[in-house]
């Protein structure tokens, strides 16, 4: 009779090296101090090849590139699809992608662009964040609350609308509302302050890693090992 192993993907040596080998790279972020690594940002795509990649994309994430290529110059990564900026202030990291998904709040629009800050959002306020605007992305891990829309300045009044809703200083309908009146405003022209510039400071050093769990349940599942190698653990269910 086979082992339980025989029909998986991935055998339970490999799994238990993987699990290692990602702790091992855990305690070597921890020694140097850092939440993260930063391979990514640690060259730049020639910008006529960044140029040429966006040169066959849809109208409207190709128009934003061009914009951003020129403010912010070439990016640090690139795909056929997609284009990264990373440490690029006040923006932790910028992701552009030729694949747009529909949004019609606050008017029918497809979201193509990500722009995330430094900021620790408490779990218990991400629900909020995602009833205000679900294109609202929390990353509580590396500490970053994110944006994705289709221009930095719609971004830019979602962030600022967001850390108000997680201050306690506006309900999601006075948030909503506001948004609304906003970016209308912005589109004609008008005074927007709120879709102009961050309103808040980022703030580094906001990764929240959690707590280790697995150590106890890594001492039960051995034992429970050990009897479904003797025949002695729990039947099928």
């Amino acid at each position: 009779m086979g082992s339980k192993d025989d029909n998986l993907q991935t055998p339970t040596m490999e799994r238990m090296k993987a699990l290692a080998t990602a702790k091992a790279a855990a305690e070597k972020l921890k020694s140097a101090g850092t939440s993260a690594s930063t391979y990514g940002q640690q060259g730049r795509v020639p910008l006529a090849t960044a140029q040429s990649i966006v040169d066959h994309w849809p109208e409207a994430p190709k128009l934003t590139a061009t914009q951003l290529l020129e403010h912010y110059g070439p990016p640090h990564e690139a795909t056929p699809s997609k284009l990264f900026w990373y440490a690029t202030r006040p923006w932790a990291r910028m992701e552009l992608t030729a694949d747009h998904v529909l949004h019609n709040f606050p008017t029918p629009h497809v979201d193509y662009f990500t722009q995330f800050v430094s900021y620790q959002v408490p779990p218990g306020r991400a629900s909020d964040l995602a009833a205000f605007d679900g294109s609202v992305i929390v990353d509580r891990t590396s500490g970053q609350l994110g944006s994705r829309c289709d221009h930095e300045a719609f971004n830019t009044l979602t962030l600022n609308l967001a850390v108000e809703i997680i201050e306690g200083k506006r309900s999601l309908e006075d948030a909503r509302e506001l948004y609304a009146q906003t970016a209308a405003a912005y589109v004609m022209g008008r005074d927007a302050p709120y879709a102009e510039r961050l309103r808040f400071t980022p703030v580094a050093g906001s990764a929240d890693p959690d707590e280790s769990v697995i150590a106890s349940a890594m001492a039960e599942q051995m034992i429970e090992k050990v009897k479904d190698t003797f025949g002695a653990g729990d039947p099928p269910q």
